[in-house]
C-alpha cells in the first residue's frame, strides 16, 4: 500500500492534503505532532512517503527527519515550511530530505511531488547536526527556491561552482553559503575580486611571492590559494581575469599545484574554487577573451542568481529584513513600511538589485522622519521615477493606484486633474489610432458624442498631435 503520512499541527493543511490524497487514491495517515508520528514509526511499519511541517509544537520537523533517517535511511521525507529562507532548505537537504515544499503550495504540485517520491528511489541521507543558523538569504520567488535547492544539494559536495548574476544580486552571499554548508566549513573562506586588483599585482595576490621575486618584494608572502588551504576560494568577476592568469589558473585546477611568483617548489592547492561573473562567459569565449578550456573547468555546476526585477514578490520580506537589521546596527527602533510604499517599491526596476534595496533601507532607517515609511519618505529620485515597466501580476487598476500613490507624494493638489487628463488622453489617442484618425468613429467607439471628443482634443492639446489624422478624416468624409 502506498501509504503517505501527513504531519502538521495546522488542521487546515492536514485537511487539504488528506482530500488531495483521497482524490488520487493514495492511502494516508495524519498526525498533528511529530512525536505521535515517531511513536507510530517505532511501533509499526513505516509509510512509503512522509510529508512533515518544519516547525511544530514539541519536536520539530527537522528533528523528526533526523530520527526517521536513523531508523529508515531510504524513506523519502518531504519537508513543508512557511519560512522560505535558505537555512530551511539547506537544513532539510542536509538532513536527507527528498524535497522541501514552501507554503503556501499548490495542491497539484504537492501531489506531483508525492507521486515522484513514491516512484523514485531516494538517496542516502546524512545525519543532521543540531545547529541554529540565522537566515543568510531570503526569498519566496520560484527562482530563489531553485537556488536554495541547489545549495542544499551541493551541501556535501566539493564540486567547482560558477555563479552567474548581475551586480548586487548576492553572488558572494551564495558563495559563502555554499562554503558554510560544505565539508570545508571549518576551513577558511577567502574572497577576491579579480576585477578590482591591478593586473600586475593579481598574480602575486592569487599565488603569493618569494622574497626578492620583484622590486618591493622584501618578504615572502602567501597568496589567496595558500590562505584558503582546505577551504574555499571565491573568485569574483572571473570574466575580467587577464589571459596569462587564466592560463595559470587552469594549470592549478588541472594538476592541483601552483608556484609562488619567483618560487621553485610546487605547492599543493587543496582548495574548492567558486567563481562568479556578471558577464556572458560563452560570448567571451567566442570573442577569444576567455579560455574555453578554463570555462569548462569552472563551469562544472552553474547557479544563476535572478535579478530583483524577476523576483519582485520577495521585495516585502527583504525590505522588512533590511529595515530590522539596519535598526539593530544603529541601535534604534525598527521602521515599518506602509503597504502603499511596498507596492510602489515592487514596481521599481532596481538596477542595483539587492544591494541597492539594502542601501535604501539603511537610508530610510536614518532619514525617514516617522516610524512608518510612506512613499513621501523615499528618496526624491525614486519618488520621481515613472513606473513604465509592467509588473508581473499587476493589473491596470493596481498600476493606476501605484501612480496615484506616487503623485500624492510628489505633486499633492494636482493628482486628480493630472491623472484624469492622462486617462482621457490615452483613451482618445487609442480610439483615434483604431479608426485611422476619424473622430466621429472614435467617438462612437468610446461611447461619447462628436462634440465631446472635439472639445476634449482641444482641451488636452491634442490638435497638433492628431493633425494628420484630422486631415485624413476630412478626406474620408
Amino acid at each position: 500500500m502506498n501509504t503517505v503520512w501527513i504531519i502538521d499541527d495546522d488542521r487546515s493543511i492536514r485537511w487539504v492534503l488528506e482530500k488531495a490524497m483521497g482524490r488520487e487514491d493514495i492511502d494516508y495517515r495524519s498526525f498533528a505532532l511529530a512525536g505521535d508520528a515517531l511513536e507510530a514509526l517505532q511501533s509499526g511499519p513505516p509509510p512509503k512517503v512522509m510529508l512533515s511541517d518544519i516547525r511544530m509544537p514539541g519536536e520539530s520537523g527537522l528533528s523528526l527527519l533526523r530520527r526517521v533517517k536513523e531508523l529508515h535511511p531510504h524513506l523519502p521525507v518531504i519537508i513543508m515550511t512557511a519560512y522560505s529562507d535558505l537555512e530551511s532548505a539547506v537544513l532539510a537537504f542536509q538532513g536527507g530530505a527528498f524535497e522541501y515544499l514552501p507554503k503556501p503550495f499548490d495542491v497539484d504540485q504537492a501531489v506531483a511531488l508525492v507521486r515522484r517520491a513514491l516512484e523514485q528511489s531516494p538517496s542516502q541521507g546524512h545525519a543532521l547536526e543540531d545547529t541554529a543558523l540565522a537566515p543568510e538569504i531570503l526569498g519566496q520567488a520560484p527562482s530563489m527556491q531553485e537556488v536554495f535547492r541547489a545549495i542544499g544539494r551541493l551541501a556535501q559536495s566539493h564540486a567547482t561552482v560558477m555563479i552567474n548574476g548581475e551586480s548586487g544580486t548576492g553572488k558572494e552571499l551564495v558563495a559563502r553559503a555554499l562554503h558554510r554548508h560544505s565539508p570545508r566549513k571549518d576551513a577558511p573562506f577567502i574572497a577576491i575580486n579579480t576585477a578590482a586588483i591591478p593586473r600586475d599585482l593579481l598574480e602575486s595576490e592569487l599565488f603569493g611571492h618569494e622574497r626578492g621575486a620583484f622590486t618591493g618584494a622584501n618578504t615572502q608572502r602567501q597568496g589567496r590559494f595558500e590562505q584558503a588551504a582546505d577551504g574555499t576560494l571565491f573568485l569574483d568577476e572571473i570574466g575580467d581575469m587577464p589571459s596569462e592568469l587564466q592560463t595559470r589558473l587552469l594549470r592549478v585546477l588541472s594538476d592541483g599545484n601552483f608556484y609562488r611568483v619567483g618560487g621553485q617548489q610546487p605547492i599543493r592547492a587543496n582548495v574548492r574554487v567558486i567563481a562568479a561573473t556578471h558577464q556572458d562567459l560563452e560570448a567571451r569565449v567566442r570573442q577569444g577573451l576567455f579560455r574555453e578550456d578554463l570555462f569548462h573547468r569552472l563551469n562544472v555546476i552553474r547557479l544563476r542568481l535572478p535579478p530583483l526585477r524577476e523576483r519582485r514578490e520577495d521585495i516585502p520580506i527583504l525590505v522588512r529584513h533590511f529595515l530590522q537589521r539596519s535598526a539593530q546596527d544603529l541601535g534604534v527602533d525598527s521602521k515599518r513600511i506602509s503597504d502603499a510604499a511596498l507596492r510602489y517599491l515592487q514596481a521599481l526596476p532596481f538596477p542595483g538589485n539587492i544591494r541597492q534595496l539594502e542601501n535604501l533601507c539603511h537610508w530610510l532607517t536614518v532619514m525617514a522622519p516617522g516610524q512608518v515609511v510612506e512613499i513621501a519618505d523615499l528618496p526624491s529620485e525614486m519618488r520621481e521615477q515613472h513606473l513604465d515597466e509592467p509588473v508581473v501580476g499587476l493589473n491596470w487598476i493596481d498600476g493606476l493606484g501605484l501612480e496615484a500613490d506616487r503623485l500624492l507624494a510628489v505633486t499633492p493638489g494636482e493628482v486628480f486633474d493630472r491623472l484624469t487628463r492622462e486617462f482621457e488622453r490615452t483613451l482618445i489617442r487609442h480610439a483615434l489610432t483604431a479608426t485611422g484618425g476619424r473622430r466621429i468613429e472614435a467617438a462612437q467607439l468610446l461611447g461619447i458624442g462628436r462634440n465631446t471628443i472635439t472639445r476634449k482634443i482641444q482641451e488636452l492639446g491634442m490638435d497638433t498631435e492628431h493633425a494628420t489624422q484630422t486631415a485624413s478624416e476630412a478626406q474620408g468624409t
